[in-house]
């Protein structure tokens, strides 16, 4: 019997190891598989339980239900039987490319990833040769997941283009190079799609480096991880040392002419290496601050030398573009957000969880349908798209398609996929203070526009909501923001005004004072 507990984070906070022991003892003969997260973290620990080929699913197991999970077939019997895995229609409904295998396989385990199409991509484009390869990333029509949403094969054509060269800061010594950078400083509220790629399907996010530094001429590749993040780190780590085993990386990577390998770094703990200059500092040594552009990082990079910078969805998305063909991706979608995203549905949710899904899907369906509305049962008052600097959307706005463009026409943006939700008790002028705050809290200090900006906005802020010339404060508001969005380095500072006039200008009567408290 195989029995299969996720190790996964989310899982693991509550109580995802006691389960997996539980079942260890009352089945000794089973073998017990730590598989990733589904992405269905409101039943999570999820456990499933295959038979002749097929995985059925229970529910929130606790240590405590082990006893009334009835393995002989009759698993209808036990309360937290949920169904056939792949038959739930959470699950079956998603198009799912870049976390096909997570949830689906050990993702310690080198032959269950190899078993289930690993390494595809790879082959596939060592056979095309690095031109060919670029160009199916291209035609894909895939784009930064990270935020920005700039093409990713313009960033790598750039990047094959330019002159690989040497720099005398270069810890690998004065040879010639490029690198592969990859960003996991995930960092933005409501969003935790790279730690699960990484604890789930660490090989994949390797098979995306490797594609990427085949198809650029680099040699060598950092993953930069949110040190908040140890399970993805040791995850990442693992499956580096067993990849250089079996020769995926070091030199000849399959047997070819092609060298690569990869290390992981842990981040300084800063929101703005999220950024991928500052993330660039941090990575040289350096405090983490934002770098004036130009110099492009993919003509001058990591050391001086010419960089590929993509997010862990952005490069983990690659490896099923090449095995898949970059036709089939680009059927997915609409207009000029191609392929699928990886949402994060978070906040005051019932069903909070991963869903990839082609783009165009309205921010309703993914609330209302597969979040199954909030947590509390109270009416969606707000919902935060991307991020902590992403705009505050109303109610009115959930029909609007999950896309790139479609975000940008109401003053939003997808970011990193992360919504978060608000229920009708949400008090939206903390929300705007707490913007402000955040940036104060984050700024690198760089720029005046973000590090003095934020401060004084937290202090207007605080005036508008006590009453105090209410309309000259707010005019002074939307001026400070329009200097922070125009005169920031990054950003950080730049963005910070979306989230706090959204608010103001949607849900204008919570700034009232109207006698209520406010924290």
């Amino acid at each position: 019997m195989k029995i299969f507990v996720p190790r996964d984070s989310a899982a693991v906070s509550i109580g995802a190891d006691r389960v997996a022991a539980a079942l260890q003892q009352a089945h000794p003969h089973a073998v017990i598989v730590r598989n990733g997260s589904r992405g269905m973290l409101w039943l999570e620990p999820l456990v499933e339980i295959e038979v002749d080929g097929i995985r059925h699913a229970f529910g929130s197991v606790q240590p405590e239900d082990v006893d009334a999970l009835n393995l002989s077939g009759d698993f209808a019997s036990s309360p937290s039987y949920l169904g056939i895995t792949h038959e739930l229609p959470w699950l079956k409904s998603q198009q799912r490319w870049t976390f096909e295998r997570v949830g689906v396989i050990d993702p310690t385990s080198s032959e269950d990833f190899l078993a289930h199409g690993g390494l595809s991509g790879l082959k596939t484009a060592l056979a095309i040769g690095p031109e060919a390869t670029i160009t199916q990333v291209t035609e894909s029509g895939l784009r930064g997941r990270g935020g920005a949403g700039f093409p990713t094969g313009i960033k790598w054509r750039t990047v094959a283009d330019a002159q690989a060269a040497a720099h005398s800061g270069d810890p690998l010594g004065s040879q010639v190079h490029k690198y592969v950078c990859v960003n996991a400083d995930e960092g933005d509220s409501g969003t935790f799609a790279d730690r699960m790629l990484m604890e789930g399907d660490p090989f994949t996010l390797l098979e995306g480096m490797i594609i990427a530094g085949f198809a650029v001429g680099a040699d060598t590749g950092y993953i930069y991880i949110r040190s908040e993040y140890p399970a993805a780190i040791y995850s990442m780590q693992q499956a580096i040392d067993s990849a250089r085993a079996l020769g995926w990386l070091g030199q000849s990577v399959l047997d070819s002419d092609f060298s690569f390998d990869v290390h992981v770094r842990v981040g300084a703990g800063s929101y703005v290496c999220g950024e991928e200059t500052a993330m660039l500092d941090s990575l040289e040594g350096k405090r983490g601050m934002v770098r004036p552009k130009p110099p492009l990082p993919a003509l001058e990079g990591l050391f001086g030398v010419p960089t590929v910078i993509n997010n862990v969805i952005s490069i983990g998305s690659v490896p099923a573009i090449l095995a898949r063909g970059a036709g089939a991706y680009a059927e997915l979608g609409t207009g000029r957000s191609r392929g699928t995203s990886v949402f994060q549905l978070a906040g005051n949710i019932a069903q909070g969880g991963i869903v990839e899904t082609g783009f165009g899907i309205t921010l309703r369906e993914l609330i209302d349908g597969y979040g199954a509305s909030t947590l509390s049962g109270r009416p969606v008052r707000a919902v935060q798209v991307g991020g902590p600097l992403g705009s505050y959307l109303n109610e009115a706005e959930l029909d609007t398609p999950a896309d790139y463009e479609s975000l940008l026409e109401i003053g939003g943006m997808l970011g990193h996929g992360g919504i978060v939700v608000f229920d009708d008790t949400v008090d939206m002028s903390r929300q705007a203070k707490f913007a402000m705050e955040f940036c104060a809290e984050e700024s690198c200090g760089k720029c005046t526009p973000c590090r003095i900006g934020s401060t004084r906005g937290i202090e207007v802020i605080d005036l508008i909501i006590n009453g105090h010339d209410k309309a000259g404060n707010i005019e002074l508001l939307e001026d400070l923001c329009e200097v922070m969005r125009d005169g920031s380095l990054c950003a950080m500072g730049g963005l910070t005004p979306l989230p706090v006039l959204s608010a103001l200008h949607k849900f204008e009567s919570d700034f009232e004072p109207a006698g209520k408290e406010r924290a």
